[in-house]
């Protein structure tokens, strides 16, 4: 285990507002503060808002809310604040704080406040919303040149609508203004430096910030590691990889475990024939009202279910469910009666340019995902692909490679079998940082490792707590699934 030394510069509070645009007007003028209240749902956090610049360009310009959440330490042990970057993207991190800060330890509780936020444009941080019957229109996937023009089109009309709607925010929901964000709430939490978490997409959020101001940070965690530096093709191949090979543990599962109620069953073939009732549109979901189950769907929520391997049993059963419903008629879902939406996934289109030049293209994407993925064949990159057709370029934050010149090492904790964040991105990321990073590796399953392995929360809260960062190829080992 390597110690690291703690850094001896001190950052006067001047340069540090002047440097994250947040100069005061006049000596005498107030430093930014949070007015921190009982939260609504839960008297025993804290609620506030912090007020920045829509533009950090602009930092005397228009202005928007961001919405916090904190618990407070105790006061005896407390030590700082621990900030959360909540994923998604979309996740609200003022809702994980209210109803979910039992992620972390007691150990940690007991030293830091837990803060976390919504990110611009999410939750109550001034949401982006949209009118309902263009996002509706978006397929989740694109059959034929037709329909990829119609696509085009309407996704020209749902930028200028959300712009209209959304306000000025809408063009600023990127990542490297979230970062900027990141920076006015630590100075306004008083901490000299900053430590994170930040989880699945909350991850860009910690490597922006890293790039940024490497001087600010205490520690970092990273936790299933978003990979910033991938093309169209990269990206979708290696989701569709790390797809299926989460289904693949699934079914080992399934072969050792009398727990599966699948279990001594051929498993691939009952999938397969699951998927092509969902090509012939006779496939109906038991748990949404019998609402017809297309393709992509079918994968997106299987592999949403491989996310946490407690889910495991809700998967094999909901397969069982699937085969067993005869619909013949299938239903329909009733849209909801608003008119407009809240967007989230907008912030995704400023951060990643992933270009497709015609149906052409798309279609061969399609069957190189199949090839790759034969289970979970429609990758959810592939919506991204179909929700961002068209944005102009540059982006606001494009894919690069890190730069990041920490004096403490980012600590990146990945699951070897992570669904989501797959391993290889995590090696990559850790390769792109250098001595600036440090792998730990969890050898078992799940999209995140804090929560599910004890040895991968030591680790994590040596770190947070006393800056002790594991040894080169630290790992831990897997948990068997838990039913």
């Amino acid at each position: 285990m390597l110690r690291v030394r703690k850094s001896a510069v001190g950052w006067a509070v001047a340069l540090a507002l002047t440097a994250a645009g947040l100069t005061p007007a006049s000596p005498a003028a107030a430093l930014p503060t949070i007015d921190w209240q009982p939260c609504p749902k839960d008297t025993t956090a804290e609620c506030g808002t912090l007020s920045l610049p829509v533009d950090w360009n602009r930092p005397r310009g228009e202005r928007f809310d961001l919405s916090l959440a904190r618990r407070v330490a105790d006061p005896a042990t407390r030590e700082g604040a621990l900030v959360f970057g909540p994923g998604g993207p979309g996740d609200s991190g003022v809702d994980r704080v209210v109803n979910g800060s039992s992620r972390f330890s007691a150990d940690l509780r007991a030293r830091f406040d837990i803060v976390s936020f919504d990110p611009r444009g999410t939750g109550d941080s001034h949401p982006v919303v949209c009118a309902r019957d263009l996002l509706v229109r978006q397929p989740q996937l694109i059959a034929d040149q037709a329909q990829f023009d119609a696509v085009l089109a309407n996704n020209a009309l749902l930028r200028a609508d959300c712009r209209a709607r959304t306000g000025a925010l809408y063009d600023h929901v990127d990542t490297t203004s979230a970062a900027r964000d990141l920076d006015a709430v630590r100075v306004a939490l008083g901490e000299r430096q900053l430590t994170f978490h930040g989880s699945s997409y909350g991850t860009l959020l910690g490597q922006r910030y890293a790039e940024l101001y490497p001087d600010r940070v205490r520690a970092m965690v990273l936790e299933a590691a978003m990979d910033h530096s991938l093309g169209t093709r990269t990206f979708l191949d290696t989701q569709a990889a790390t797809a299926e090979g989460a289904f693949d543990e699934f079914l080992a599962w399934c072969a050792r475990s009398t727990d599966c109620v699948l279990h001594g069953r051929d498993i691939r073939a009952s999938w397969a024939g699951l998927h092509a009732r969902a090509e012939r549109g006779s496939l109906t979901d038991p748990d949404s009202g019998g609402a017809t189950l297309a393709p992509f769907e079918l994968s997106r929520l299987a592999h949403k279910k491989l996310y946490d391997t407690w889910r495991w049993p809700g998967l094999a059963e909901w397969i069982v469910r699937l085969e067993g419903t005869t619909t013949t008629t299938p239903s329909v879902r009733p849209l909801a009666d608003q008119a407009v939406a809240p967007y989230p996934f907008a912030v995704f289109c400023q951060d990643w340019s992933l270009p497709v030049r015609d149906y052409r293209e798309y279609a061969g994407d399609l069957r190189r995902a199949a090839r790759i993925a034969p289970d979970l064949r429609y990758p959810p990159a592939l919506f991204a692909l179909v929700t961002c057709l068209g944005t102009p370029t540059p982006v606001a934050n494009p894919q690069h490679r890190l730069r990041v010149r920490t004096d403490v090492p980012l600590l990146l904790a990945a699951t070897v079998h992570d669904p989501a964040s797959g391993y290889g991105w995590a090696r990559n990321v850790a390769r792109q940082l250098g001595r600036h990073g440090a792998l730990l590796t969890y050898q078992g399953w799940g999209h995140g490792s804090y929560s599910s392995s004890p040895c991968v929360e030591r680790a994590v809260d040596s770190y947070l707590i006393d800056q002790v960062v594991p040894a080169r190829g630290a790992s831990c080992p897997a948990v068997e699934p838990e039913v």
